[in-house]
């Protein structure tokens, strides 16, 4: 393994570190340098996270912080290693995964308290790299850095961005790309597969070490129950219930939801293949891998269910009896479809769920199926018509006027029976007016490729406000081209 020989000073950011996960131990990780990338240069940064992590506002203008946050140089105060996990794939186990390209240099604390793990994601060969090399490539670095802005933007929970830097140098996947290093950040990078893999080895008292660390760090409030594991089953069952109900609400497919890429935390965790919806088929699938449609759109609640299973399973060496485990498994039944009903009330301006919304929902769902309707700009239309826009501006979205007219009459009777109007402004709240489609990540990674970045970083901008009109690029919250309908997004990255 590549051990970077540091050729200057670190470069400094001026926040305080500390290092809680490599403490666990070296079962847990391995520790080494990221690799060195030819010629570094910036693609984006985002100011939002930087301001978070309460960096100085000139953070990036240093050649040495260019350097280090490509894996050239270290950061003064940081450690990198790569964490070793396993897990199931595609419904499959597929035995030991880890850190295959990610180094995690350490937690960083920002002016708020809260202390955010940092990791390079692109930096190299590590143990756990199996047949990869250790790269990401511009394409797929772009994505997940424009997605995990977006969904902060959302206000649904997920990994962070710092900033991308790249290369030209080569790196080969269905053809030849070039290099490139995204910054992350988390309060936890801890995956079910971190569990799993101590559960599958036979290793109970790392996997203690493990639950007891993420217990005390994250989930305090379990260790006054009777049976800490398993009250940390379900909390962590809970959150990912109202998680993946946040996806459904705003029409967000992951595409790989393998338990290596579920969070401990219930955040939103390695951006690959996923797709927010253009229009709206609840069978669609947006990984090209995805031959068996495992992770289509209607599917994702069920399988998150079975990955928070499997880390049952994981976890059933400390809990003990079986009962107690799926004890802690059986309210995400509950707790899923009563997020998604709040959330999709919502959308229609009620804040709460009543028989009457569900029902709505589920004639305008069936509607939407049958015309493939545009997901969010039906919905952002629906909120601007509550606002005081003509109801043609929702009806022209349908070939069938009458069983539009027909939904938009029940609507109103729904109203009536609430004793008041939707609330527009919740509305508003609610469906966004941009989401990061497919089409717009394709326009600004050709733009990119040619070393212009003008379009990332004006996307990131409207990205970070998704429920303000991106008033400087109104097309960008218009109807996709024809051509996006063939973007094939698959796991190669």
């Amino acid at each position: 393994m590549q051990d970077l020989k540091p050729t200057a000073a670190p470069a400094e950011l001026g926040v305080p570190w500390r290092h809680r996960f490599a403490g666990l131990g070296p079962a847990f990780h391995t520790r080494l340098a990221p690799m060195a990338l030819r010629k570094p240069y910036w693609v984006a940064r985002s100011q939002s996270m930087a301001r978070a992590l309460g960096l100085d506002e000139g953070w990036w203008r240093a050649q040495a912080v260019l350097e280090a946050f490509s894996g050239n140089r270290p950061l003064a105060g940081s450690d990198p290693l790569a964490s070793v996990y396993s897990g199931h794939q595609f419904g499959v186990w597929a035995g030991q995964l880890g850190d295959g390209r990610a180094h995690l240099l350490g937690e960083v604390q920002a002016p708020d308290g809260q202390w955010w793990e940092l990791q390079l994601k692109g930096s190299g060969l590590t143990p756990y790299s199996r047949m990869g090399d250790g790269r990401a490539v511009l394409r797929s670095s772009i994505r997940e850095f424009l997605c995990s802005e977006a969904m902060h933007g959302l206000g649904i929970p997920t990994t962070r961005a710092l900033c991308i830097t790249g290369s030209d140098q080569p790196v080969r996947r269905e053809e030849t790309e070039t290099a490139a290093v995204v910054t992350r950040a988390s309060p936890s990078f801890i995956r079910f597969g971190h569990f799993e893999h101590f559960s599958h080895h036979g290793q109970p008292e790392a996997l203690k070490t493990l639950a007891d660390f993420v217990i005390e760090h994250f989930y305090p409030d379990c260790l006054e129950a009777a049976n800490p594991y398993a009250a940390l089953l379900a909390a962590v069952t809970q959150r990912t219930a109202a998680l993946v109900a946040q996806w459904q609400a705003v029409g967000f497919m992951h595409g790989v939801m393998n338990t290596d890429n579920m969070s401990i935390l219930g955040l939103t965790i390695d951006y690959g293949p996923f797709q927010f919806m253009d229009g709206f088929d609840p069978a669609h699938i947006c990984n090209h891998s995805d031959h068996a449609g495992r992770y289509s759109y209607q599917r994702q609640p069920q399988i998150a269910h079975w990955n928070l299973f499997a880390l049952g399973q994981a976890l059933l060496p400390l809990i003990g009896e079986p009962d107690d485990a799926m004890a802690a498994l059986e309210p995400y039944k509950q707790l899923f479809p009563a997020e998604l009903d709040r959330r999709m009330a919502a959308k229609l301006g009620f804040a709460q769920a009543s028989d009457g919304t569900r029902a709505l929902v589920g004639e305008l769902l069936k509607l939407m199926t049958r015309e493939r309707t545009d997901w969010t700009i039906f919905w952002r239309r629906l909120a601007e018509h509550a606002a005081g826009a003509p109801a043609d501006t929702v009806r022209d979205l349908f070939h069938d006027r009458a069983a539009i007219d027909h939904i938009l009459l029940q609507y109103k009777e729904l109203s009536a029976l609430d004793g008041r109007a939707p609330d527009a402004d919740l509305m508003l709240k609610s469906n966004p007016a941009i989401v990061l489609r497919n089409h717009l990540a394709e326009q600004a990674i050709a733009l990119a490729k040619q070393k212009d970045f003008s379009m990332v970083e004006g996307l990131l901008a409207a990205l970070e406000a998704p429920f303000d009109e991106p008033a400087a690029h109104p097309e960008w919250a218009g109807f996709p081209p024809d051509w996006a309908s063939h973007i094939q997004i698959s796991c190669s990255s």
